[in-house]
């Protein structure tokens, strides 16, 4: 599965590598240069982040389906002891 990011995103993406290189490295990064870092890190690093995102959601999703029962669990046969407790007010 290809990773691809908003056409706006990239742009900013693009012009954050060039930044990061003009402030921290020797020397400056084109565009079209820091554009093809930035697909190199999306074909071979984005994966990982993509995987790790995923794993992270399952977990809680595992976690609130365990906790449905408790939102929206209801006690059975309680027509009794609801009945009973109405009339001892009365």
């Amino acid at each position: 599965m290809t990773i691809e990011i908003a056409k706006e995103a990239r742009s900013q993406a693009i012009a954050s590598i060039e930044r990061y290189f003009r402030e921290n490295m020797d020397e400056p990064i084109g565009n079209i240069t820091a554009g093809a870092l930035l697909g190199f890190f999306l074909e071979e690093i984005g994966p990982v982040v993509y995987n790790k995102a995923v794993a992270d959601v399952q977990e809680r999703l595992q976690l609130r389906v365990m906790e449905v029962d408790l939102e929206v669990h209801e006690d059975e046969f309680q027509y009794w002891s609801r009945y009973e407790k109405a009339h001892k007010r009365k």
